[in-house]
């Protein structure tokens, strides 16, 4: 394989949209590749062991899990400090990938768990959501850190579910948040839209 990293991507994937938001922070570049889930390429099964995006392909190591990808490119660089956070960051993003992330996907997704009432989940997820609120000012810390970006792909995943509702909600921080990434440039340049990868194409450069 070439020198610079392979990145199989999905536009809308949460992970993957925080494994872009890292990669592009760090300004590393890597080939990317848009993966159709309904159709996945054969070069992009043999590369991933779990068969999901996003999935880095290095000269070194397959790093299959999006918030790897993050700190291994933050590792390499790290020009906006993301990594210079409290250590309660690490404790913000494992309860968002954990409790948080399961009330989303039983919310959003109700006949993938028959017998779980979607709106138990939802008491859930809002409840994080109010602490996260009254944690922020304008970002979890007193500046943007990789809390931040691994968090707020998954906030924007559930505040979709149904906007109205989650715009109801006494969360100002949170939505002020949410709603300064939505209309940021960061979240236009990782948001791109890109033709299904087939082999034999063109390599497409990231960021």
């Amino acid at each position: 394989m070439s020198e610079t990293p392979i990145l199989y991507s999905f536009r809308r994937c949460p992970y993957a949209m925080r494994a872009r938001l890292g990669l592009a922070s760090a300004q590393i570049l890597v080939e990317l590749r848009e993966v159709v889930l309904r159709d996945k390429p054969a070069a992009f099964l043999a590369a991933s062991p779990t068969g999901t995006v996003p999935c880095l392909q290095t000269e070194g190591a397959v790093i299959d899990e999006s918030f790897d990808i993050m700190r291994w490119a933050l590792g390499q660089s790290d020009p906006e400090g993301w990594l210079n956070m409290p250590a309660q960051g690490l404790a913000w993003i494992e309860e968002a990938d954990g409790p948080f992330k399961r009330a989303l996907d039983r919310t959003k997704y109700p006949t993938r768990y028959p017998g779980e009432g979607p709106e138990a989940h939802r008491a859930v997820a809002h409840a994080f959501l109010a602490r996260l609120d009254a944690q922020i000012e304008t970002w979890i810390f007193d500046r943007p850190t990789l809390a931040d970006f691994a968090i707020l792909p998954f906030v924007r995943q559930f505040a979709f579910i149904d906007k109205t509702r989650f715009d109801a909600q006494d969360w100002p921080s949170l939505q002020g948040w949410l709603e300064r990434f939505l209309t940021s440039d960061r979240f236009t340049a990782v948001m791109d839209k890109y033709p299904q990868w087939q082999d034999g194409d063109a390599p497409t450069a990231f960021p």
